[in-house]
């Protein structure tokens, strides 16, 4: 690389999106090149020559392993209304439509995917935003969560679609219903 080497731009990479999957592909195959790269935080390591089904393999293999795995989901049914997630588009009882803006969509998808359990505040920001939480203060977070529940018009004072979880963060309501497909 003609600027900065391999561990150079994933240091920066990893200060933008810390959680983002990362494969080292390289000529640089002796064992002190491959335990640098992993302990900088490379999630694999491939050494050329190789074949494009074993890349694949491998890229599937730290695809399973990621925290920020595309999760799979297209629609969102809650009592009331349904979410595209393809289009960001939110569909109500009534035939109303509204548009949601990116990153409320991106919030939404991540407590969807993660059905049943508390989100924290720091997670989001690390998983949505690609911030490193450690550090931060910020009301981001809520403010988004505050806009989401507007679009969906969840009533602020007793939410009934994306609860909170006092010393937790956020939950999506239990009786939602993801369906599979693609989250553009």
């Amino acid at each position: 690389m003609p600027k900065m080497d391999g561990l150079a731009v994933l240091s920066q990479l990893r200060k933008a999106r810390p959680a983002l999957p990362v494969i080292f592909l390289t000529a640089r195959g002796e064992e002190k090149d491959r335990v640098a790269g992993l302990r900088a935080g490379a999630d694999d390591y491939v050494v050329k020559p190789f074949s494009a089904g074993e890349l694949l393999a491998r890229v599937e293999a730290v695809l399973r392993r990621s925290a920020e795995r595309p999760s799979g989901l297209g629609r969102l049914t809650v009592p009331g209304l349904s979410v595209d997630f393809e289009r960001r588009e939110v569909v109500f009882a009534g035939g109303d439509r509204t548009v949601l803006p990116q990153r409320e969509a991106e919030v939404l998808a991540y407590l969807a995917g993660n059905r049943g359990r508390a989100i924290s505040r720091d997670e989001l920001l690390g998983r949505v935003w690609g911030v490193d939480p450690r550090g931060v203060t910020t009301r981001t977070v809520d403010m988004t969560v505050a806009r989401l529940r507007l679009a969906l018009r969840d009533d602020p004072a007793e939410p009934k679609i994306i609860l909170t979880v006092r010393a937790k963060g956020y939950m999506l309501a239990p009786e939602s219903h993801a369906e599979p497909g693609a989250i553009a």
